[in-house]
């Protein structure tokens, strides 16, 4: 039975625009609340109530070898790659943040060249390869008062090398059947270790809970509900009717719309140098989406669930 065409609209709608709004609700959300304390908080209540909602409706629960590789998938993935982009966050403008992280592909094609039994990149992945770098170099290159902060974006990049390499080991791990179940274990562990990160960081003496705003509590709420849970269901339930390339279109989507939100309600400026950047790290990731060879069939989507909470959310 094919599924209504609406409901497909409305997920595509909904992994398109909720993924792209991660990085203005992370701005509202560390403007009262330390990043490691606010993404810890998020992803553990998420996993959590993801967890819980999966087993009611019946998926089998991890089996003892499967607890381990899914909360070594989450600690690279959340506390490595969205732990980056958070504590980014607090000194590089939204947009910009978002630009970078979408060359995460860049960093895949990498290490899937170079690790042991990988494949080489083909001539267009290679190009897009090149492209994309230059793009983020672009960004990233110092000039003067626009200059991105170079501690920002070295966190940025660590975030994008540690989301790739969760994401490649993530593909030859044995993790729970379920992708519900395996990604709530991923949030969870990933939640847990932001918040014990946030000790030797000293975040949580940063902490003041009679400071944190009605904005904040709001944004953080938005994304563990919004951000980690319907985002990701729409998500997985559209790999099992359209083919992933389509479905991994998100990924070009949400850099556009995060600019977009970060001129309209942040005020940051969109410089040329930011648009030729986008193009060029988009036509990268396109290229390197295209011509990386064939992805896994819909019956695999649990070795799909790294992509699930890219580092922009």
């Amino acid at each position: 039975m094919s599924s209504p065409k609406w409901l497909v609209v409305v997920a595509f709608l909904l992994i398109y625009v909720i993924w792209g709004s991660t990085y203005l609700a992370i701005h509202e959300a560390i403007e009262t609340i330390p990043p490691f304390v606010m993404a810890g908080v998020r992803f553990l209540v998420a996993g959590a109530v993801l967890y819980a909602v999966a087993r009611l409706f019946g998926a089998p629960e991890p089996q003892k070898g499967e607890w381990k590789p899914a909360a070594i998938v989450g600690l690279f993935l959340l506390l490595g790659g969205n732990g980056g982009v958070v504590q980014a966050q607090l000194t590089v403008p939204s947009g910009i943040a978002s630009l970078i992280i979408a060359g995460v592909a860049i960093w895949m094609a990498l290490f899937e060249a170079i690790r042991p039994g990988g494949r080489w990149p083909s001539w267009p992945v290679a190009l897009g390869l090149l492209i994309g770098l230059g793009g983020v170099a672009l960004l990233v290159a110092p000039r003067g008062a626009g200059s991105v902060d170079p501690w920002g974006a070295a966190s940025l990049i660590a975030a994008e090398i540690s989301w790739a390499i969760g994401s490649i080991y993530a593909r030859g791990a044995k993790l729970p059947k379920s992708a519900f179940v395996a990604t709530a274990v991923e949030m969870m562990a990933g939640g847990a270790g932001l918040l014990l990160l946030a000790l030797p960081t000293g975040q949580w003496g940063m902490l003041d809970l009679q400071a944190v705003s009605r904005q904040s509590v709001i944004a953080v709420t938005y994304l563990a509900v919004f951000g980690s849970i319907v985002a990701f269901t729409a998500y997985v339930w559209l790999l099992s009717v359209r083919p992933p390339s389509l479905v991994a279109t998100y990924a070009y989507v949400n850099p556009v719309v995060a600019v977009f939100l970060g001129v309209v309600f942040l005020h940051e400026k969109y410089t040329t140098t930011m648009g030729v950047a986008a193009i060029a790290i988009l036509a990268s990731v396109a290229l390197i989406t295209k011509f990386s060879g064939s992805r896994p069939k819909p019956e695999a989507i649990r070795k799909e669930v790294e992509v699930a909470n890219e580092p922009c959310a």
